[in-house]
């Protein structure tokens, strides 16, 4: 038996090896022009990116649309990967970048705060919503939040940026970013019991 574990585990790994080999070798392929391996890569991707486009915008048809606007400059910017994060992450962030660019172009008011009135939010470890609650009601509840709070709260509770890259992405400071995650996650829980007792009063 102990023969048969290590024969697993030495599958495996090769196997896992392969997989990235093959990535970067259609990712090197996609640098050169290869309109099979730009298919190949985008058909990798494309499914996930577009549920990532969706969680910003309602809209279908527009969230295709950003995500094929993001695939279409990822492969015009393929020089600029280095490795340093894996190649979804950084295609992400392509995504949600287009689809702010989106919102911004539809004049929705991301950002409309005084940084000058706000002060130092301490971050929330125990920040919890009720028992019963699942993560798609979370979601939910979130996509209907204001935009100002919406986008900063999906990328911090949902994308897992940090918010020193939440103040790079929105173009906002970190007392900006911290300020508004603080008061959108209070926004969801008021809207999570409302939605779950009623007024709550």
């Amino acid at each position: 038996m102990q023969h048969d574990k290590f024969s697993v585990v030495f599958k495996v790994k090769p196997n896992q090896t392969e997989v990235i080999l093959i990535q970067h070798q259609l990712i090197e392929a996609c640098k050169h022009n290869d309109r099979r391996a730009q298919l190949k890569l985008y058909n990798k991707y494309c499914d996930g990116m577009y549920y990532v486009a969706q969680r910003f915008i309602n809209d279908p048809f527009e969230a295709e649309d950003a995500m094929q606007e993001a695939f279409i400059k990822a492969f015009t910017k393929l020089h600029q990967f280095t490795g340093e994060v894996s190649f979804g992450a950084w295609l992400k962030r392509i995504v949600i970048n287009k689809c702010l660019d989106k919102l911004k172009a539809k004049r929705l008011e991301l950002i409309a705060i005084n940084e000058q009135v706000l002060g130092t939010v301490e971050e929330e470890e125990n920040w919890s919503v009720e028992d019963g609650i699942g993560i798609e009601e979370v979601k939910k509840t979130m996509e209907e939040l204001p935009e100002k709070y919406k986008v900063p709260l999906m990328l911090y509770l949902i994308e897992g940026y940090d918010h020193d890259e939440i103040s790079e992405i929105l173009n906002i400071s970190q007392v900006a970013s911290r300020t508004l995650v603080h008061r959108g996650k209070k926004k969801l829980q008021e809207e999570l019991k409302h939605k779950r007792h009623g007024t709550g009063y």
